[in-house]
């Protein structure tokens, strides 16, 4: 999985993340369970937000949000998860796009019924929105994509 923009940055999770800057989580634990765009019975949750206080980031973005999220098969075909794309939009409209391979490091098979839990995080200059989508194949080679739902990333107030 290739960037399209010339600038990179480190992401937090080792990945390569092309863009300009970008402020991702805020502060106070944002809790949900959104449902992302159904494809093929593929589907994502948002299951809990969290601001890291403490966390020590690069001085550009120096705040730290964990996120967990669940990927469900509720199809009648296993899917392997093989890549991922984020785009972490800040409070003055900078990108950050975050593209790479597989999940957490791993290349997730999901039989009919299973789900896949990790967690992750974004580091953020300023109050930000993250959204995404998880490109995957299903046992026949197709080709499928399902968003990760939009969620908030808002600084604690001081």
């Amino acid at each position: 999985m290739g960037g399209v923009f010339s600038e990179e940055q480190e992401a937090g999770d080792g990945s390569s993340a092309k863009g300009l800057s970008y402020a991702e989580e805020r502060g106070e634990k944002i809790r949900m369970a959104t449902k992302g765009q159904e494809g093929k019975g593929l589907w994502v949750s948002v299951d809990r937000v969290e601001y890291v206080v403490g966390a020590s980031g690069p001085p550009d973005r120096p705040h730290q949000f964990v996120y967990f999220v669940t990927i469900h098969n509720d199809s009648p075909r296993a899917v392997t998860i093989v890549g991922r794309k984020w785009v972490v939009t800040n409070a003055q409209g900078h990108r950050l796009v975050i593209e790479g391979d597989g999940v957490v490091g791993q290349f997730p098979r999901l039989a009919p019924g299973e789900q896949f839990h990790y967690n992750s995080y974004h580091l953020v200059d300023s109050d930000s929105e993250a959204e995404g989508a998880y490109l995957g194949k299903d046992e026949k080679g197709e080709g499928l994509v399902v968003r990760i739902p939009a969620f908030r990333l808002d600084l604690p107030m001081a």
